[in-house]
């Protein structure tokens, strides 16, 4: 179809990525050598270690929406995404928050630098 390997993203869950993580490794290499874009999708809910982070080709880590929830109710909420974008930032990921769906959780997101949301 024509279309710049530059303008596609694939997005994979943690939990999925994590199956067969050592025969998914080459190709997602393979995929940002051409320059397909990789994001982590629902992180922080799979059961996988913080160094693939700094192995995987990935540009991108959607935080879940299991944390976004609770959002300016509970401190522990804050906590966990202020450490999921400390660590993205750090790594020089894009960090997007998933599952916004009030204005309390814009708000908080936006003090906790990251501006990119989706409902």
């Amino acid at each position: 179809y024509g279309v710049p390997h530059r303008s596609i993203q694939l997005e994979i869950t943690e939990n999925n990525l994590m199956k067969d993580l050592q025969n998914v490794i080459p190709s997602l290499h393979r995929l940002n050598e051409v320059g397909v874009e990789i994001s982590i999708d629902d992180f922080g809910t799979g059961y996988s270690s913080l160094a693939y982070l700094t192995t995987l080709p990935i540009s991108e880590v959607k935080v879940d929406r299991t944390f976004v929830r609770d959002l300016g109710i509970t401190p522990q909420s804050s906590a966990v995404v202020t450490a999921i974008i400390a660590l993205a930032r750090a790594l020089g990921l894009r960090v997007i928050a998933e599952g916004v769906e009030t204005l309390r959780q814009m708000e908080v997101l936006h003090r906790l630098g990251c501006s990119l949301m989706q409902g």
